[in-house]
C-alpha cells in the first residue's frame, strides 16, 4: 500500500484508526529500499508486524504484506512528521553518505520528537565519537547526542563495516589496496545486523522499557585481516586476490583518479587507518545476545552469494 507524503492531511495516515495513529502500525522502518532497511523490513513482514515503510523513492521500495509505503526523504521534516504520526519505535538507518547527512539526521530526529515517536532505534557505527579515527564515525556521534536530547527512548546499534562489502573492495586488479597495515576487522554480515534490529524492533513492541539506553556493538565472530579478506575472496570464488598495505599518502594517491570530494577520500582512507588502529578489532558478542545465534563469517557470507 502506497501512500503518498502529502495526500492526507498531517497527523493522518489512510489506515491507521485514529488521529493518534495507534491502531495502525505501530513500527516503522527507514532505508527499506537499502540492504540492511530491506532485510528487516521483509523479517517484520515474515513474522506478520504491520508496519509502514518511509522510503526517498516508493517505485523501488519491497512489496510486503501489512506494510504502508509513505514517501518521506529525511530532509523533508513535515512529510517524515507526518509519515511518523501514531508510530511508537522506528527503526533510523543513517542516510547515504553526504556532506549534509548530520543536516538531514537532524531533521529526521526533530520530526520523529514532534510525531510523538517514542522509541529510535540508530544504526550507528563501532566506536562511535567525536575523535574517531574513520571520519564518518563522528557524524554518527553526533547523531547518537541529537537522539538523546530529543527525549525519545533510544537503542543505538553501533555496527562494525559489513561483511558483505569486504570483498568489493578487491579491485579489477585482483587487489585490495589500503593504509590497514597489520590491522583486523571485526565486520559485521548484513544479514546479522538486520536480525539485530528486528528483534529489538518486536521486543519493544511487546515491552516499551526493553533496550532502552542500550547500545550494542554489532560485529562478527573473529576479527580478521585484510590479507586474510583477500585469501579468504580468493579460496571461495576463484577470484585473484591479494593484500597490498598502502602509506597513507599512496592511498589518497590511488584514489585521487576518482574524482571525489575530499570529505569522502577522507572517509573512503579513514576506514583503512582505523582498522590499522585497531579501533575496529574488538569482537562483542552483542549479535548472538540479541539473536540466539552466532554471526555469520566472511566465508558463509561469500558461499551465500
Amino acid at each position: 500500500m502506497y501512500v503518498g507524503a502529502h495526500d492526507e492531511p498531517m497527523g493522518e495516515i489512510p489506515g491507521s484508526g485514529d488521529a493518534s495513529g495507534r491502531h495502525g502500525p505501530r513500527v516503522a522502518v527507514t532505508g527499506a529500499t537499502g540492504h540492511v532497511g530491506g532485510l528487516v523490513a521483509r523479517l517484520l513482514a515474515d513474522d506478520d508486524v504491520p508496519q509502514r515503510l518511509l522510503v526517498r523513492t516508493p517505485a523501488r521500495a519491497p512489496e510486503l504484506p501489512g506494510a504502508q509505503v509513505v514517501e518521506a526523504p529525511y530532509g523533508d521534516g513535515a512529510a517524515v512528521e507526518r509519515a511518523l504520526a501514531g508510530v511508537d519505535v522506528v527503526l533510523f538507518v543513517s542516510a547515504t553518505e553526504s556532506a549534509d547527512r548530520l543536516e538531514q539526521h537532524e531533521r529526521f530526529v526533530e520530526a520523529a520528537a514532534r510525531a510523538g515517536v517514542r522509541h529510535v532505534v540508530y544504526t550507528s557505527f563501532q566506536g562511535a565519537g567525536p575523535d574517531a579515527s574513520f571520519t564518518l564515525a563522528r557524524d554518527h556521534a553526533a547523531t547518537e547526542e541529537l537522539v538523546r536530547l530529543s527525549g525519545m527512548a533510544w537503542t543505538f546499534l553501533r555496527d562494525s563495516l559489513y561483511l558483505d562489502v569486504l570483498a568489493e573492495w578487491v579491485g579489477d586488479d585482483g587487489v585490495l589496496r589500503g593504509p590497514a597495515g597489520d590491522g583486523v576487522v571485526a565486520a559485521v554480515a548484513r544479514a546479522d545486523v538486520a536480525r539485530c534490529a528486528a528483534a529489538v524492533l518486536t521486543d519493544v513492541l511487546a515491552d516499551p522499557a526493553a533496550h532502552g539506553g542500550r547500545a550494542y556493538e554489532l560485529t562478527g565472530r573473529e576479527a580478521v585481516g585484510l590479507a586474510d579478506v583477500a585469501r579468504i575472496v580468493h579460496e571461495v570464488t576463484g577470484r585473484p586476490a591479494r593484500y597490498h598495505a598502502e602509506s597513507v599518502r599512496e592511498a589518497y594517491e590511488s584514489r585521487a583518479v576518482y574524482g571525489a570530494p575530499r570529505w569522502q577520500v577522507d572517509a573512503w582512507v579513514s576506514t583503512y587507518t582505523a582498522i590499522a588502529e585497531g579501533a575496529l578489532r574488538h569482537v562483542s558478542g552483542d549479535v548472538a545476545r540479541l539473536t540466539g545465534r552466532e554471526p555469520l563469517t566472511l566465508r558463509d557470507v561469500l558461499q551465500a552469494t
